[in-house]
C-alpha cells in the first residue's frame, strides 16, 4: 500500500510542529495509514531542532507572496494528497499595522495556483481559518452564520476562505479560536494573552495535582 503524502505549509509555527510530531509519532506506532511527511518554512535553514526530532520529513522553503519553492516540492515529494495550510499572520496587530502583507501572505493564492498545476486535483486542502472572522457579538457561531470580520486579520481570512472556495474542488476549512498547549520542539514565542492562559493553567492544574 502506497503511503499518504502529507504536506504541512507553515510547518514551523506552533500548529504546524505540533501537527508533524503527531503525524511522525503516528508512523511510529506503526497506524494502519503511514506518511510521507513533508514541510514548508520561510526562514533559512529550518529549525535544528525540528529537524532533529523528525528527521524522516522533507524541509521546503517557500516563499508565500511569489510561489517560489513550491516547484522544488513538485520535484522531489510529488504531489500531496493532504496539505494542511497553518501559514498566517496571526498576531492582529502586526495585521492592522501592515495590512497588505497580511493579505499576501494569510490569502493563500499561490499554494492553491500550485495545487491548481498538478493533473489531477486529487489534493485535500484544509485550511486553518478563526473565528475572528465573527464579529463576536454572541457565543456559539454556527457556520451559516454571517462572517462580519472587525478586524484586518478576521477580514484577510474571510477572503482567504472566499479565494479557496471559488478556486479549488476539494477542500476543508477550519474555523479555529485560540490554540494553546505544551511549548513546541524547536520553541515559538507566544503572544501575551497565550503566555498568562498557560501560566494559569499550568498552576490550576499543579495545584489540583498537589491535593
Amino acid at each position: 500500500m502506497s503511503k499518504v503524502k502529507i504536506l504541512v505549509v507553515g510547518g514551523t509555527g506552533y500548529l504546524g510542529q505540533h501537527l508533524l510530531q503527531a503525524y511522525a509519532h503516528a508512523n511510529a506506532n506503526g497506524t494502519p495509514f503511514a506518511f510521507d511527511l513533508a514541510f514548508t518554512h520561510h526562514s533559512s535553514p529550518p529549525p535544528r531542532l525540528l529537524l532533529d526530532a523528525i528527521p524522516s520529513s522533507l524541509p521546503f522553503q517557500v516563499d508565500f507572496k511569489t510561489g517560489s519553492g513550491f516547484e522544488a516540492i513538485s520535484n522531489t515529494f510529488g504531489q500531496p494528497d493532504v496539505v494542511v495550510n497553518c501559514a498566517a499572520i496571526s498576531v492582529p496587530r502586526a495585521c492592522e499595522i501592515d495590512p497588505d502583507n497580511a493579505h499576501a501572505i494569510n490569502v493563500p493564492s499561490s499554494l492553491v495556483k500550485w495545487l491548481q498545476s498538478f493533473e489531477k486535483n486529487r489534493t485535500l486542502l484544509i485550511h486553518l481559518s478563526t473565528d475572528q472572522v465573527y464579529e463576536g457579538e454572541k457565543s456559539f457561531y454556527k457556520e451559516e452564520d454571517n462572517a462580519v470580520p472587525v478586524n484586518v486579520y478576521g477580514k484577510t481570512k474571510v477572503a482567504a476562505e472566499e479565494f479557496i472556495s471559488e478556486n479549488f474542488p476539494n477542500f476543508a476549512i477550519l474555523r479555529s479560536s485560540i490554540i494553546y498547549g505544551p511549548q513546541t520542539v524547536s520553541p515559538v514565542a507566544k503572544s501575551l494573552p497565550i503566555q498568562v492562559l498557560v501560566q494559569y493553567v499550568d498552576y490550576v492544574l499543579s495545584t489540583l495535582l498537589a491535593n
